[in-house]
């Protein structure tokens, strides 16, 4: 489908991929439900979003995804009267082995990065069956490959990717198509939120260029360029499908 006024979902919203992600639809003229808890951020993209294409209409959505999920499908379809593509961006990470996490740490990482696009889809399928629209749900590396420390983030991401298969079977006969998009490490500011500093960080960016065979890291616009291929008409045959947008570093055995 054409995605010029269609309506689309982006969770998630207020920070990188998600902000990168609504300002693309913007561009390709869709209405927009912009969802975050952030509302100064949530702001800034709407900015964002008319800097790129003056015409567009945004709904901002200040919201917590683990618990508003039927209230951001409503409001949505209050404003809209339809929904076309649900983007499921918004989630958390967390570190920690098996002997120092905590049972409080694994259900908050699971609420959000698996409950609530289990509630989201859940609340937006009937309203995609009827415009045969889509789910793109966003995922990382982490769901395709396993890292220490990182053991429940890591399950959160490959639930969330088994989740989108079996839902695509669920409404394939529906004409609703679900896909993922797994990225590598990408410039946010997700890493800084997990505790490292600058210099770390820095540091583990440069440590990239190792890790993923293109050489490099990757952009919130090639995730967001992912999204939007999946999303239209030239992936109207793709569905249950997860695309790494790594560089290649979930093929790269270290040496």
């Amino acid at each position: 489908m054409s995605l010029a006024e269609k309506v689309v979902i982006v969770t998630g919203a207020s920070s990188g991929i998600g902000v990168t992600t609504a300002v693309a639809f913007a561009k390709q003229g869709a209405k927009v439900a912009i969802v975050g808890r952030n509302e100064a951020n949530l702001k800034a993209t709407e900015a964002a979003c008319k800097a790129i294409n003056h015409k567009t209409k945004i709904l901002t959505i200040a919201a917590d995804v683990t618990v508003d999920a039927e209230r951001i499908i409503n409001e949505t379809i209050a404003k809209f009267g339809q929904l076309d593509v649900l983007v499921n961006n918004a989630g958390i990470g967390g570190l920690g082995d098996i002997l120092s996490i905590g049972v409080d740490q694994f259900d908050s990482l699971l609420n959000t990065n698996l409950r609530s696009v289990f509630l989201l889809t859940k609340f937006a399928a009937p309203h995609l069956i009827k415009t045969q629209g889509n789910i793109v749900n966003v995922s990382s590396i982490a769901g395709l490959r396993a890292f220490a420390n990182a053991s429940v983030y890591c399950t959160s991401k490959a639930a969330l990717e088994q989740f989108s298969r079996c839902i695509a079977l669920d409404l394939a006969p529906h004409s609703v198509r679900v896909n993922v998009v797994s990225p590598g490490t990408i410039v946010t500011q997700f890493h800084k939120r997990l505790g490292m500093s600058d210099e770390q960080y820095a540091q583990y960016l440069e440590r990239g260029k190792q890790t993923h065979a293109l050489g490099r890291i990757g952009t919130t616009k090639e995730v967001a360029d992912a999204i939007i291929f999946l999303a239209g008409d030239t992936a109207s045959f793709v569905t249950g499908a997860t695309i790494p947008l790594d560089g290649g570093k979930h093929a790269m055995c270290p040496r």
